[in-house]
């Protein structure tokens, strides 16, 4: 008899737990359902890109970011007030040119009045959220797993720089000063990332406020399968007001970004890319604050892509506190044994130079004076010298600026 009862107990105890179960199964279906539906807008036209990707025409009064409830009265600047100029750099490289095309546009293009966006897969959000972070890869509160100190131009002088977990990044800093803009070509290149969720990236970050609860707006390339469903190289727009604990998206899914231009879609395959002996190609990123609006515009390739309003920022809306060049990689196996073998930049060392390590050419930084120039200071820093590497590499020319080299393969005889 009592072992009757228990067995009834016992059933009774797997129901509710499994009806707990699917209780919550179902409401994250429908918390997805629903926000598939707010981030893919109606379409005026739509365009099926040969990568698979839907290309979507939305109105552009009705794009995801107004429905970010400090954007609901939002009225859209269409151009930035201004365009800072540009310094003529010396030493520029003749035999690169910049990456003019997204694969998209080979099948069509969006009519005026619209904004070309990437449809988001209920996988997609299933597997990353269209965070930096996946939820449920987070092994421990903590933003950052050690602190550590760098200097700058080699002086005595340092600053503190919090090493995220999870990530793995080899950067040029500068730091210290009232930064409204940064610029930089980043070499484009398609590493191997080994598995999900893992991705890796070569960016631009403008960072402001505490140093483990930093505002941030970023862009540049990435290799991200998790959130693509493939294994191109796409072009990417990132923002967080925390230090990626809580907010922060890729793209379009999050609300935040403005888009005003109909060329470019954000999260689109960019084409062609880098091969060791062969044509280089980069990416122009160009990324400004309008003093009149305090928006934080984006340039990619002479193309005004749209802007982060500076209504989503405290720190953020007044100027950056420093700019980072580089890449990044996401993994749970970095710093640890066996690493991962998700490669950076062009999974060449940086030591390789042109033509095998990825680089960033002309970075530049923009301040008050309104005018892009070279950063007085800089440091270089990488997580892991050992996996991945970086060198702000001069030639003999003393008249040649600097050009910072980063990456490598990951796991490798030197990396275990």
């Amino acid at each position: 008899m009592e072992k009757r009862i228990s067995m009834l107990v016992l059933l009774i105890l797997l129901c509710i737990l499994s009806n707990g179960v699917n209780g919550k199964t179902k409401a994250r279906k429908s918390e997805i359902n629903r926000r598939l539906k707010l981030l893919n807008k109606p379409a005026v036209k739509t365009i099926k890109s040969e990568d698979g990707d839907i290309i979507a025409c939305v109105d552009i009064y009705k794009q995801p970011a107004f429905d970010h409830p400090a954007l609901k009265n939002h009225t859209i600047q269409m151009q930035p007030s201004f365009i800072p100029s540009t310094e003529t750099p010396n030493g520029e490289r003749e035999n690169s040119r910049p990456v003019v095309s997204q694969l998209w546009k080979k099948r069509g293009s969006c009519p005026k009045g619209t904004i070309p966006i990437r449809r988001i897969r209920r996988r997609e959000l299933l597997r990353t959220n269209g965070r930096k972070s996946p939820e449920h890869l987070k092994g421990t509160k903590k933003i950052a797993t050690q602190d550590r100190f760098m200097h700058l131009n080699n002086t005595k002088g340092s600053i503190l720089y919090p090493t995220p977990e999870n990530r793995s990044t080899a950067i040029l800093l500068t730091y210290g000063y009232n930064y409204v803009g940064a610029s930089g070509e980043i070499n484009v290149w398609n590493p191997r990332v080994e598995r999900l969720p893992e991705f890796t990236t070569a960016q631009i970050w403008l960072k402001s406020g505490a140093v483990n609860n930093f505002e941030s707006v970023e862009a540049g390339w990435t290799v991200h399968p998790a959130e693509y469903s493939d294994a191109r190289t796409r072009f990417f727009v990132y923002w967080t007001v925390d230090g990626y604990k809580k907010t922060g998206c890729f793209d379009h899914t999050c609300y935040g970004f403005v888009q005003t231009s109909t060329e470019i879609a954000l999260g689109g395959a960019v084409e062609p890319g880098s091969s060791s002996f062969q044509q280089q190609y980069v990416l122009p990123i160009n990324i400004f604050m309008d003093p009149t609006t305090t928006n934080w515009w984006l340039v990619f390739h002479n193309i005004t892509v749209g802007y982060w309003p500076g209504s989503l920022f405290f720190s953020l809306k007044h100027s950056a506190t420093s700019v980072e060049w580089g890449g990044q990689v996401y993994s749970v196996n970095v710093r640890k044994t066996p690493h991962t073998k998700t490669a950076m930049g062009s999974g060449y060392d940086a030591e390789e130079l042109y033509g095998f390590a990825c680089f960033i050419g002309q970075p530049r930084v923009l301040d008050y004076s309104k005018s892009y120039k070279y950063p007085t200071f800089v440091a270089v820093w990488k997580d892991e010298y050992n996996c991945y590497s970086a060198v702000n590499y001069k030639a003999g020319n003393a008249n040649d600026e600097a050009t910072f080299f980063f990456g490598g393969p990951g796991q490798s005889y030197r990396c275990p």
